[in-house]
């Protein structure tokens, strides 16, 4: 393991491999083990996120040591009408986020959350959603984030 200082840095197009891949393994343990979804999942996801990284829709930080990315996170933010809680007609959504085994509990996700969290802030977003694994559920409390009234219907 290598124990060097991390740092937090921007993604950026050349990032998008380990993007796909942090988010490839974010769903896998949660459970999504099926490699043929697996693999629909990063290829129609790839495209997305370059496009993004490329036209600022997504926004991505990434935690790194001198030798390799060991956690990232990102925002993409796309149209939305606005309602009376938040008269702007865009929407923040984080997700992505993902800290590789070997360094979790070092505080890492927290750090991106803080970073993703005041970059929304900046942007004068009133508000920031995102959904919640059962493992990052506690981080995201603790940082108060609330259940919403959001439903899901799956459509077979």
């Amino acid at each position: 393991m290598d124990s060097a200082v991390v740092r937090i840095r921007e993604a950026t197009v050349s990032d998008l491999e380990t993007i796909i891949r942090h988010r490839r393994c974010m769903f896998s343990e949660m459970g999504f083990t099926e490699k043929a979804a697996l693999d629909a999942m990063a290829a129609t996801s790839a495209p997305f996120i370059q496009a993004g990284l490329e036209n600022g829709s997504y926004r991505g930080w990434l935690s790194e040591t001198a030798n390799s990315v060991v956690a990232g996170g990102g925002i993409v933010i796309a149209g939305f009408p606005s309602s009376p809680h938040d008269p702007q007609s865009r929407r923040a959504w984080i997700l992505n986020v993902y800290t590789e085994p070997e360094y979790r509990q070092r505080g890492l996700a927290k750090s991106l959350m803080e970073i993703m969290i005041n970059w929304c802030r900046e942007q004068g977003f009133g508000s920031v959603s995102l959904h919640a694994s059962d493992a990052g559920r506690h981080l995201y409390e603790s940082m108060g984030f609330k259940p919403t009234n959001e439903m899901r219907l799956v459509i077979e």
